[in-house]
């Protein structure tokens, strides 16, 4: 049975990413709907194209269990996130990530994405990939070196460039 996808996409996205998530899934069958972690469904890319996400995080929170998998589509997500930590939108965001992390769901993601699944505590001990400039700040998770890795529900890719690769992983087990 093919499942339903969240996906998180921050404002700005990298359009390189999620572009490639919305395609592998719409190509797929995967029915998915777009989550503006922002007030509005109003978002931009990195480059500037305006985008109309679905909704907004705030009214995924609590509707969580009608999805199957989580997919955080970065952007400028650290820097954004920390210059805006104490946001809603932010708070609502990890509280996602979290509730999606603790009922044992897919949850996938690229660039800092492993770094946010570190940050709520869902990815305690497990290896993800995630981008070299964040690394370092990692807690709990085991940043690992390699493109993407897969363990247990967590897909994750080092960045847009080698989401590619984690795709064909992340397609069989949401069909």
């Amino acid at each position: 049975m093919t499942k339903k996808v969240a996906i998180l996409a921050v404002n700005p996205v990298n359009g390189s990413g999620l572009f490639q998530y919305l395609e592998s899934f719409f190509e797929n069958g995967i029915p998915y709907r777009v989550f503006a972690v922002a007030e509005t469904t109003q978002i931009k890319t990195n480059s500037g194209v305006s985008i109309e996400a679905d909704d907004i995080v705030a009214h995924l929170k609590g509707a969580e269990s009608e999805y199957d998998a989580l997919v955080f589509a970065c952007g400028d997500a650290m820097p954004k996130f920390t210059e805006n930590a104490g946001r809603q939108e932010n708070q609502d965001l990890l509280s996602v990530i979290k509730t999606f992390g603790d009922s044992g769901k897919t949850i996938a993601g690229h660039c800092v994405g492993g770094l946010l699944f570190d940050i709520t505590g869902v990815a305690a001990g497990r290896r993800l990939a995630m981008h070299p400039f964040v690394r370092g700040a990692v807690k709990s998770a085991i940043a690992t070196d390699r493109a993407f890795a897969v363990e247990e529900n967590f897909y994750t890719a080092q960045n847009e460039n080698s989401l590619h690769l984690l795709m064909p992983e992340l397609i069989k087990v949401l069909k």
